[in-house]
């Protein structure tokens, strides 16, 4: 496995990025999208993980006009206004130097998977939205009924999908209700006859039950399963193309 800091050029400068790939050709690229508190220990993790199974992954900072901050997890008060500066043109250019930087790599588009966790997993389905990307997976993205961002809520957006979408919720989640990933479903699944869409949702999982950074949080059980039904996604739908 080989790992670096990289940047990326956007309009607005340099973007740093986190790049993990495999030794020798890759199954497909990964770009992870970070969490509301920045590409952290946890989100580098997640990219050497995706290595580990032969995945070329790459993590952007999305906060780069900010800084490229890293917030601490007990630190939200600082990590949401910055947040909250993130806009669809901003978004769409960070992607899109991601997605190229593997495209450069030799990966084409339907090569390409997206996945994010909590903002991230709102980006991630946009990301789905605008390219023809091979999958996306969201973790507890919100924004369900409520565009952020300058974006859609994800019910508006689900019906543009070009690719195979999987969302993972947690039934305590504290700031998604069950209701709403529901009515995601039902409009994901008949808004995308064409295109593969699924949810799976953990009874007992709150909101970052992945991260097992956060031990208040983290559901060893829910985050096991949800990884390997993302591997399992991605080898459907990504490394068979």
């Amino acid at each position: 496995m080989a790992t670096a800091s990289i940047e990326l050029a956007t309009p607005d400068g340099p973007m740093p990025a986190y790049e993990a790939a495999p030794e020798g050709e890759a199954r497909g690229g990964v770009v992870v999208v970070q969490e509301a508190f920045g590409v952290t220990a946890h989100i580098e993790d997640v990219c050497r993980r995706f290595a580990a199974a032969g995945w070329h992954a790459l993590a952007p900072a999305l906060f780069h006009r900010q800084g490229s901050p890293v917030f601490s997890y007990d630190d939200v008060a600082s990590a949401m206004p910055v947040m909250r500066t993130l806009d669809r043109r901003g978004l769409s250019a960070d992607l899109e130097a991601a997605f190229s930087h593997l495209e450069e790599a030799g990966l084409a588009l339907r090569r390409i998977a997206v996945i994010g966790f909590c903002m991230g997993g709102t980006v991630a389905l946009f990301a789905a939205t605008q390219l023809p990307l091979g999958a996306a997976v969201s973790f507890y993205g919100g924004g369900i009924t409520e565009g952020r961002f300058g974006l859609p809520s994800l019910i508006e957006l689900a019906p543009s999908l070009q690719a195979p979408w999987l969302g993972c919720y947690g039934d305590r989640d504290r700031g998604i209700p069950v209701a709403e990933v529901e009515a995601l479903r039902e409009v994901a699944a008949a808004a995308t006859a064409s295109m593969p869409t699924e949810i799976v949702r953990y009874a007992e999982a709150q909101h970052g039950f992945h991260c097992d950074d956060r031990p208040a949080v983290f559901d060893p059980a829910a985050a096991a399963d949800a990884w390997r039904r993302t591997l399992a996604w991605f080898d459907e739908h990504v490394a068979k193309s």
